[in-house]
């Protein structure tokens, strides 16, 4: 099971060109989202929303660690399926419990964020990562 989540998959040049644009660009605009929250938690503002429940600071941290931290991973091509995880994770969140009662062009954004990590998850990075160099070519 291991090895299958650290799989690249077994690609094409062109289409692991394709998954590296994908990824890498994802994972930017998803930085411009992180790092304003990670300069946040560094000047200790705890100012946040709490959408389930686990107080300011843990919400704060999780959308950190997320967003920033799993967004330089997916950047790099490290750990990528595991970078994917919480991502995924906080935009059903952003989606089905924060933009809940929000009108659909509200929702979309979560939803094409979800929806393209998921894509990412299921085809892995490519062999145009830092997956592929430390182990291997792995194939499901």
């Amino acid at each position: 099971m291991f090895k299958k989540l650290l799989a690249t998959g077994n690609h094409s040049s062109s289409t692991s060109t394709g998954l590296l644009i994908l990824r890498v660009g994802l994972a930017i605009m998803m930085l411009t989202h992180g790092y304003p929250k990670f300069l946040k938690l560094i000047e200790g503002n705890f100012q946040f929303g709490d959408p389930i429940g686990l107080g300011v600071e843990v919400s704060l941290i999780l959308a950190v660690l997320a967003e920033f931290l799993c967004s330089i991973l997916l950047i790099v091509g490290l750990f990528s399926r595991f970078a994917l995880v919480p991502l995924m994770v906080t935009m059903a969140v952003a989606l089905f419990v924060v933009h809940s009662a929000d009108p659909f062009g509200t929702q979309e954004k979560p939803a094409m964020y979800l929806l393209t990590f998921f894509f990412l998850f299921i085809t892995g990075p490519g062999k145009y990562s830092l997956d592929q160099k430390f182990f291997g070519k792995r194939t499901f």
